[in-house]
């Protein structure tokens, strides 16, 4: 799959507008020009961009409940998943309030570079994710960040009771959940990923500490 066949792919998994590939097409356009100078993704995904960060983080958007009214993206990075995701919703869920959790500084400033160019409105907070306690979202995503484990330790202090976890998971996913069923009560669901073979996107529900 080439990168131009990944840009139009992306408009059939979410059925977004060429205006939210024009937006999303400033957002390209900025990456490559920063990750130049800061180490924002790994210089050997840039050609394949439209595949391995936007695909991959757009895949999430039909798995989100069509009632949710906030959304947070937990170690959001370079903006990935949970800026995509903001500019889709743009356009699908103009209500949808996007929070992005990332303690690197750098990082924070360049999602607010993007935000600007595009005149998108979202909150973007520069904290580790366990020092955000003021926050309760009705679903939480992120995109490799960490071990199922602690990503719902991540997200117990800042998702709503009844609340759905999105996950980008890759092929330790099934030994993640076992040990984490250790230590926690959930439901969990798994899609194949459309950008990796042998990744998914982790559904987690009914989520609880086990006491």
């Amino acid at each position: 799959m080439n990168d131009t066949i990944s840009k139009y792919d992306l408009m059939s998994v979410c059925t977004v507008s060429r205006e939210t590939i024009d937006r999303l097409e400033v957002y390209a356009g900025l990456l490559e020009k920063w990750n130049s100078t800061i180490n924002l993704v790994s210089k050997n995904t840039i050609n394949q961009m439209w595949k391995r960060h936007f695909l991959d983080s757009a895949q999430l958007w039909p798995h989100i409940p069509s009632e949710t009214k906030t959304l947070v993206d937990i170690g959001s990075g370079a903006g990935f998943a949970g800026l995509v995701l903001a500019i889709i919703g743009m356009e699908k869920s103009p209500n949808m309030k996007f929070t992005l959790i990332e303690s690197d500084s750098r990082k924070c400033a360049f999602m607010r570079n993007v935000s600007r160019e595009i005149n998108l409105d979202v909150q973007i907070i520069t904290k580790r994710i366990e020092e955000v306690t003021d926050i309760k979202a009705d679903v939480i995503t992120a995109r490799a960040l960490a071990t199922v484990s602690q990503l719902l330790e991540y997200s117990k202090n800042i998702l709503k009771d009844n609340g759905v976890c999105l996950f980008l998971k890759g092929n330790a996913c099934c030994d993640e959940l076992k040990i984490a069923k250790e230590s926690w009560v959930f439901l969990s669901s798994q899609s194949q990923s459309i950008t990796h073979a042998t990744g998914c996107v982790l559904r987690l529900t009914e989520i609880k500490y086990a006491s």
